[in-house]
């Protein structure tokens, strides 16, 4: 099968500016998401689809092909993983003629996650045919039942219920609910092309722990995940 991996790296964070080459532990943070995906036993070619020149040389350093630059109106903080799945292969199909079977979309900012978990979930998808992707989540600590939204002078709840008693339950009581982690997506080509979505109808979950669910946005979860790298280091 061909399997590709693309990398979604844009350089204009605002949050923590320069993200994805910023030193994590001696390493440029895009290195890490290189790197497990070099060791996949499933994955063919592995692309960055970047705006940023720093960030082509640095992919390119640690080995992934940077065949195009993201255009600039598709690498804004508005921008959609449609929008540059979309551009990426259609780029593929029409200067290569290359058209894979999966894309593995692997967020540089999911540095913890292990090439154990990425073949795992192709292996998942694999295995299911019917599947038009598979979104990679963890269990969620705070449930939306508990969540409210601010309407005037009142809250009014979130997730709206028949017992309104169920927003003071116990976790326990309550459903169970997983988020989406931004660590391993699997989309198939015909369903960004037939479906106009990167998701589809039928989604397979790949449940993942903790620690591998760890996704950097802000300096506080830089320096966490820094702080984990560094004891792992030292035990």
């Amino acid at each position: 099968m061909e399997i590709l991996t693309l990398i979604p790296a844009r350089g204009g964070s605002e949050r923590l500016p320069a993200k994805n080459i910023k030193l994590l532990s001696g390493k440029p943070l895009i290195a890490y998401t290189i790197q497990v995906a070099k060791k996949s036993k499933h994955i063919n070619r592995i692309i960055v689809s970047t705006d940023d020149f720093d960030i082509c040389r640095i992919a390119r350093e640690y080995g992934a092909e940077v065949p195009f630059m993201r255009p600039r109106e598709i690498a804004g903080p508005q921008s959609t993983e449609m929008e540059f799945l979309e551009h990426a292969l259609n780029w593929l199909k029409e200067d290569e003629n290359y058209v894979p079977d999966f894309i593995v979309l692997l967020y540089p900012t999911a540095p913890l996650r292990t090439t154990t978990s990425i073949d795992k979930a192709i292996e998942c998808m694999i295995r299911h045919p019917e599947a038009n992707s598979l979104r990679s989540v963890c269990s969620c600590h705070e449930h939306p039942y508990k969540m409210w939204v601010i309407q005037g002078e009142y809250l009014v709840p979130f997730v709206p219920l028949e017992d309104s008693s169920m927003h003071t339950w116990s976790y326990q009581r309550l459903p169970q609910v997983y988020i989406q982690n931004a660590s391993i997506y699997i989309t198939r080509p015909q369903t960004i092309r037939n479906k106009h979505s990167p998701i589809g109808d039928v989604v397979l979950p790949f449940i993942m722990d903790e620690r591998e669910s760890m996704d950097i946005n802000t300096p506080y979860d830089f320096a966490l995940v820094e702080k984990i790298l560094a004891e792992e280091k030292n035990t």
